[in-house]
Order: C-alpha cells, then structure tokens, then sequence
C-alpha cells in the first residue's frame, strides 16, 4: 500500500509509491539529442533575432555582435506584448484584459550543444546575474505584477529550440499557481508566525533523507510531498522572499548548486528534457508576502501527467523522494 501525503503549503494530495517504488531503470526518459542545422541564438547569428536587449559582453563589442557570453533578446512570438493598456473588463459573467506583459528569451551561452552542467561556474552565475537584472528592470513598470522565469531543456519539456535558453515572462496579475502557494504560506504566517519554507528546510535538515545536496547559503532537496519522480527543490537556507534580490555573495553558492543538481540528475538519466521553475514573490506590492520564501522547482520529464492527474488533481509518484534522493546522491546505482 501506498502513501497519501498531503502538500502543506497548498494542501494538495498526491498519492506516493512505497511498498514496490519504481528504480531509475524503470522509467523510459526521452533522451534530448542535438539535431543541428541554422541556430538563431548561436553565436554570430545575432543579426537572426530581435534586437539586444541586454547581454553580459567583452569590452569594446556592440550589441547584437558577437563578444557575448549572456544575451537576451524579445521572443520572436510572444505570449504578450509590451505596448499599450491592460484595459481589464467584463464581458458577462467572464472577465478580460488585453494580452499586456514582456516576454523575453535569455540566451544561456554562446556554444549550442552546452547545457547548464557543461558550462563553468563563472558561466552560470553570469545567468542568474541577468535573471536577477531583467527582473529588477521589468518590476519598474508598475503595470507588472509577476516576473516568471523558467527554462524548458528538450523537445519533452517544451523547447522549440535546441540552444539552451531561459525565459522570462512580466505578467500583470499573479498566476493561479503562485498565488496558491502564497495564500498557503500567509496563512501558515498568521497561525504560527514562523515561515512555512523555514520550517521545512530546518526539518529536511535534520531529517537528512531527502537532501540532494547543499553549501553554506543554498539547500536542494526532494520534497516530501513530489508532485513527479525525482521533482528537486532548490532553496536559500535564510529567509528571502525575491529571487532578484540575491546578493553578488549568494550568487556563486547559487550557480554551484543549480549547476551540481541537474549534473546529479544527469548522471541517472542521461541528457532528458527538464523545466525548472523560480518562484518568487510578486512585484510591486501585489499580495502579501508574509512568510514567503523563494525557490526554484526542478522536474526532470520522466513521465506523463495523465487522466486521473489531470481529473483529481493528485499526482501519482512512482518513486518516493527519500528512494530518489538516495540515487541522487550516488549512495544507490
């Protein structure tokens, strides 16, 4: 028999394998091969997207030329665009707004067939110090109140492009998903006046099962409550509730941990497709962030959500936390 384990934080269910868990060669992961051919986003391509608009460069080189090691630019097909008024109204019973927002492609590196645990740390930290300086630029417009970033790696995960890249998307309201796991942490907040996120890393630090790995300022860790097999959760160990407010001290812990992580997933599973997700609090005074605390969620593409995932709304995990965290951490082969 197995476990239900309900989610603290937004009381979701999910219903976890125990008695006959499923072992990394249980799962058929669809592997990311590079299939080449004319790459907008490689280097000295640049004439082939929209223009620069920020990018981590050598001295002396113009944007929109080569001499980047970090690029970002406009999405070719936006799911917003950035010109004009939110207009919010009602039509009936529904509600409606103009599709306002910024959606903007992060190019991770120049080399195209380099994802984030080939690069070296200098490289991913110049990543997140752009994830951190788009955030901070796209929050001063007030019509904003959401920056999402996220990164699909592989055809699985919803990458059209081969070439590593990272989005970010300004929304002008706080999607359902985030505003869940806030509403939980508030109320948490109010009933204990303790953060929610602080509670679970003090426990999974003494538990020590579902740890993947950690440094002095960041922690990943399997959560008890997986929503999919070998999900990884990365979280600052000290309370912060936005993601662009890493300091330059945390940024290299960070990049070493993001980096370690996704190398300890690939080592199991080969070169799969993944998302991984930061959430954040949300801009410009939009909900409160009591008891908020910011993290990055990693899934690896193992499996399909299916019929009764997407009818109950409980995720069925073949693969308990505590059973993935030990492969991760190369105690099981």
């Amino acid at each position: 028999m197995g476990d239900l384990r309900r989610d603290p934080i937004v009381g979701r269910w999910v219903i976890m394998e125990t008695d006959h868990p499923n072992t990394p060669a249980d799962y058929e992961c669809e592997t990311h091969t590079q299939k080449g051919g004319l790459c907008p986003f490689c280097y000295g391509n640049e004439s082939m997207t929209p223009t620069e608009i920020d990018s981590c460069r050598d001295l002396n080189t113009q944007a929109n030329t080569p001499g980047w090691q970090v690029r970002v630019v406009p999405n070719k097909f936006p799911a917003l665009k950035i010109e004009g008024d939110i207009d919010r109204r009602g039509i009936g019973i529904y509600d409606l707004s103009n599709g306002i927002g910024a959606h903007e492609v992060l190019i991770d590196t120049p080399y195209h067939d380099k994802d984030i645990p080939d690069l070296v740390d200098e490289e991913v930290e110049k990543i997140i110090l752009m994830c951190c300086r788009r955030s901070l630029d796209l929050t001063k417009d007030k019509r904003f109140k959401y920056i999402m970033i996220f990164k699909n790696y592989g055809p699985a995960a919803g990458a059209s492009l081969e070439h590593p890249h990272t989005q970010l998307i300004a929304l002008p309201m706080v999607p359902k998903n985030a505003l869940e796991e806030i509403k939980g942490a508030r109320a948490y907040f109010e009933f204990r006046e303790r953060c929610i996120f602080c509670d679970m890393i003090r426990q999974e630090l003494e538990d020590k099962e579902r740890i993947v790995s950690q440094n002095a300022h960041f922690l990943s860790f399997c959560p008890f409550v997986s929503r999919f097999p070998f999900e990884i959760w990365i979280t600052p160990k000290q309370h912060h509730a936005y993601f662009s407010h890493l300091t330059p001290e945390e940024i290299p812990y960070l990049a070493s941990i993001i980096k370690d992580t996704i190398a300890r997933v690939k080592n199991i599973f080969g070169n799969l497709s993944y998302n991984f997700i930061v959430h954040s609090s949300p801009a410009n005074g939009e909900t409160g962030t009591e008891g908020y605390h910011w993290h990055i969620e990693f899934m690896p593409k193992l499996m399909r959500v299916a019929g009764f995932e997407w009818g109950s709304g409980f995720y069925v995990v073949p693969t308990p936390p505590e059973l993935a965290a030990q492969y991760l951490r190369g105690e099981k082969r």
